[in-house]
């Protein structure tokens, strides 16, 4: 079997995480056995680029029970654990092309081998895989069948590459599933990119000026955490809507104009690009912490920044120091890299259990639904409530169940006043 890991030595330890993950995830467990039974994956194969975390592996495992041949790769330099990856390619014979700090030419080279295996159906957290089968690999889009996309950057790419009519097969937005981003992106996101700030620095945020730029579902979820432990959360927005529902939801909403001088943590979560720049670094005070939650390490401009500075030297595992000529320091989180996934786990194993279950039941549902239209499709409503169903239970919890007279009132258009 063909793997590039760190160490398979790690492999023990690997397991465990795995394990105590797995049984945080019911919902995707439950998915599991049925798919030991039934097998409704066999023959299929999938080449996967996701975050290489204990979570993501009970994902491939589940997928390899349901009769798939699977093949993961890295979708971020620095996310991967290296635990993991040894335990998938020793104790589950699932090939892992992902090191911890691997470079930009191993990291594309992991996706290289992905697409070696001339996956059916592709699963992406970012779109990188499918960017480059549309722009290097065009002799493999035959045989691809369908493919998933985790996060919000990754189905922007996609809607992008399918207005312009150069997307060629179909993929389901399983980001933007009900029980995905509602939870995923604001209650694990919101979580883990806190945990990921604290781990890296141990700084205490009670009191601290938290500067969270962008107010999707991600956003808010790290402002309502942020806010939880203390911290003065400042909120800036380019969406006059969002921007509007930050202000009601008891924020302080500004520009970054305003915001730089007075922020002690930034924390961007856009999707864009440059979103603290040149401009800003200058305004900004002394000792400030920079950190990223967007999927990729362009919202912060590093290059303006390392320009600007005198000398840039490492004083913490994931902390940069950069030291401007006027004697100022600003502190790097990260290496502008997801900070949940750089610095900590990423989010909690009970969140991606619905984000992961959604994975797993729309690759089904493409392997059974072949000849789908090209472009870009919501997750089945169907494929959605089962999730939700299934994770209410797993809590112990019920829902009400309607009369067949409340149903009919609700369908009806005869009944007012």
């Amino acid at each position: 079997m063909n793997y590039f890991v760190k160490d398979l030595s790690l492999s023990e330890e690997g397991k465990r995480k795995i394990e105590w993950a797995g049984r945080r995830m019911p919902v995707l467990t439950l998915i599991k056995e049925r798919f030991e039974k039934e097998k409704p994956l066999q023959g299929l194969r999938i080449g996967c680029c996701l975050h290489v975390t204990s979570e993501t592996a009970n994902l491939v495992i589940t997928l390899k029970e349901g009769g798939a041949d699977c093949y993961l790769c890295a979708s971020n330099p620095l996310s991967t654990q290296d635990d993991v990856s040894a335990s998938l390619v020793n104790d589950y014979s699932i090939p892992v092309f992902a090191v911890k700090g691997e470079s930009k030419e191993e990291y594309y080279k992991g996706i290289e081998e992905i697409l070696n295996a001339k996956p059916q159906i592709t699963m992406d957290d970012g779109a990188d895989l499918i960017s480059t089968l549309h722009s290097s690999r065009k002799e493999l889009l035959p045989q691809i069948i369908g493919g998933t996309e985790e996060t919000t950057t990754g189905v922007i790419r996609l809607k992008s590459l399918s207005r312009q009519g150069k997307l060629f097969y179909p993929v389901i937005a399983v980001n933007d599933a009900y029980t995905k981003h509602l939870f995923d992106n604001r209650y694990g996101t919101g979580q883990s990119t806190i945990d990921g700030i604290l781990r890296a620095t141990n700084v205490l945020l009670a009191g601290k000026k938290v500067v969270v730029c962008g107010y999707g579902w991600c956003g808010r979820g790290v402002a309502m955490r942020a806010k939880g432990m203390g911290a003065i959360v400042i909120v800036v927005e380019s969406n006059p809507l969002r921007a509007l529902e930050a202000a009601m939801d008891g924020f302080w909403v500004t520009n970054l104009e305003e915001a730089s001088p007075i922020g002690d943590i930034f924390i961007t979560l856009t999707g864009d690009i440059h979103v603290l720049r040149d401009i800003h670094f200058k305004r900004m005070k002394d000792g400030v912490m920079l950190a990223n939650s967007g999927h990729f390490n362009v919202e912060i401009d590093i290059e303006a920044l390392e320009k600007m500075s005198v000398s840039r030297r490492k004083v913490r595992e994931m902390v940069e120091e950069f030291l401007l000529p006027e004697g100022k320091k600003i502190y790097l989180l990260g290496e502008g890299r997801l900070i949940n996934l750089s610095a900590a786990e990423g989010h909690p194993p009970e969140v991606m259990d619905m984000s992961f279950a959604n994975q797993a039941l729309s690759a089904e549902y493409l392997w059974k639904n072949r000849g789908l239209k090209v472009g870009v499709h919501p997750v089945p409503q169907e494929i959605d409530e089962k999730v939700a169903e299934l994770k209410l239970a797993s809590l112990g919890l019920k829902r009400e169940v309607l009369t067949s007279e409340q149903e009919e009132y609700l369908a009806s258009w005869e009944l007012g006043t």
